[in-house]
């Protein structure tokens, strides 16, 4: 092996000792070991932004950007330093490009209602994939817009052809997801950044589930909008991060208003702040930013190359063992794919095959996963899920199987 190929190769993580770090994973099920395989749902908390989140309430509790005193300064100091670590995160150019959602289906109701709505005033579609969550169709609907839907393929993939084939004269705008979070397939974002760049069309990227497995480079990706939830990224719930292009959110209106997002009010009009307040109207969610914030410097501080290459290896462990199962059928088998087991049980449904793995100790996700379409598109009412962490073994996959084996049995 040469110095280059070593140098190459990712440095091998220490997964007892990343796990030391989330009290969650120590809890008990029913007098169980927890197997915690639902982490396209939500992840759990390492301890830093545990103590991120308890230490401002207790040491630095109050509003940010309005306050003179001592503890409003140091409020607005976290608040603003987790903003400078989300634009480092996804290597934004500017912190005013970082605008503070609610998670991943605010920032896509954001865009919707204001860059979305003028796109679309004088009619035409919006594109986007058959693996859409819920929360990259819905608001479109609630626009009025007509939906240009791509295909699936029978492997759970999108063909970038098929992209090619669906956008049209008639496209005004294209929201994608970059990971589907039902079947684990990694989309083309690349290629269709470039096809819709090529006619003009703004591009908003679902990163939800993304960020957890893979480094993220808006510039080099070339998104106009990327958005993605604190939760699913070991960060606390009820925050999010929209990023967008600087001369974009210049020329946006603001979505809500209220305080904070104002230059000047009076009875006769009122005008705005610049990004990113004019897009973060009212008291924010502090506390959720600063462990956001934590979050993602606990995630900077692994290697993300050797993160992906754990995760691969839990794909293809996960992938051959649950497949030597009679009866059971791995929906979405694409060949770029994330950590994520999706399946059907010949003769069980997975709400029963989930309240029995639950009996076990196991935490999985069943039902349609906020993605009834690609339900509807492989012919099943719902999906038992197993979706893999950083965290998540051998073992964790081990003890799967064993109850699927017990499912199997129950049901005879």
């Amino acid at each position: 092996m040469s110095v280059a190929e070593s140098s190459a190769r990712p440095t091998p993580l220490d997964i007892p000792a990343i796990r030391a770090q989330f009290p969650g994973l120590h809890l008990q099920a029913y007098g169980k070991p927890l197997i915690y395989l639902d982490n396209s749902a939500t992840t759990q908390k390492p301890q830093a932004v545990i103590d991120a989140i308890s230490g401002f309430y207790a040491e630095h509790c109050a509003n940010v950007h309005r306050g003179v005193h001592l503890l409003s300064q140091r409020a607005t100091d976290l608040y603003e330093t987790a903003r400078t670590t989300a634009r480092t995160f996804l290597n934004a150019e500017k912190d005013s490009e970082i605008i503070f959602v609610r998670g991943t289906s605010e920032a896509i109701n954001l865009v919707a209602n204001t860059i979305g709505r003028e796109r679309l005033a004088g009619g035409g579609n919006v594109l986007i994939t058959g693996l859409e969550h819920h929360s990259n169709i819905v608001p479109w609907q609630l626009l009025g817009a007509e939906l240009n839907v791509v295909p699936v393929r029978d492997d759970g993939s999108v063909h970038i052809d098929d992209v090619a084939a669906c956008i049209n004269d008639e496209t005004r705008f294209v929201s994608v997801a970059h990971i589907s979070n039902a079947l684990g397939t990694v989309v083309p974002v690349e290629g269709i950044i470039e096809l819709a760049h090529a006619r003009d069309i703004p591009v908003l990227i679902d990163g939800a589930q993304a960020v957890m497995h893979t480094s993220v480079d808006v510039r080099a990706l070339g998104a106009d909008f990327y958005a993605f939830s604190g939760h699913k990224i070991f960060g606390p719930t009820g925050i999010g991060v929209l990023y967008g292009r600087d001369d974009l959110l210049r020329a946006m209106p603001p979505w809500q208003g209220g305080g904070d997002m104002i230059r000047t009010v009076s009875f006769d009009g009122s005008s705005w702040a610049p990004p990113p307040a004019k897009f973060e109207a009212g008291t924010p969610n502090i506390a959720g930013a600063v462990g956001l914030g934590a979050a993602l410097e606990w995630v900077m501080n692994l290697d993300m190359e050797a993160v992906k290459s754990h995760e691969s290896d839990l794909l293809s462990y996960g992938t051959e063992k649950l497949t030597e199962i009679n009866g059971l059928r791995i929906i979405g088998t694409a060949a770029q794919k994330a950590g994520v087991l999706s399946f059907v049980l010949d003769g069980t449904h997975p709400h029963d095959a989930g309240t029995i793995l639950d009996q076990e100790g196991l935490a999985v996700r069943v039902g349609h996963h906020c993605a009834m379409p690609v339900m509807k598109r492989f012919g099943v009412p719902a999906t038992t899920r197993a979706s893999l962490a950083v965290y998540n073994t051998h073992a964790d996959i081990d003890a799967l199987v064993a109850g699927l084996h017990t499912v199997k049995e129950f049901f005879g």
